[in-house]
């Protein structure tokens, strides 16, 4: 079943958001719900990850690790 929602937001970016909503071809009613509905589904898979794993993510988000620097830390550490 549908329900009205009413929002407040800052009048510059409502003009942004029917430019985007106009651009993609959907409501923005449906672009808010689309949010919504991906936000509540990425809640529950993180709800998934083991409290150790949740503090070490985006740990690594401003460190520039090659594959190549990976591959070498691994054989050292294992060989």
């Amino acid at each position: 079943m549908k329900a009205k929602l009413t929002l407040r937001i800052e009048k510059d970016l409502i003009e942004e958001i029917k430019k985007f909503s106009k651009e993609k071809g959907e409501s923005i009613s449906k672009i808010v719900e689309n949010y919504f509905r991906l936000t509540l589904q990425n809640k529950e898979k993180e709800e998934e990850i083991t409290p150790t794993v949740r503090k070490l993510k985006g740990i690594l988000k401003d460190k520039k690790v090659s594959e190549e620097d990976y591959k070498k830390y691994l054989e050292e550490k294992y060989l």
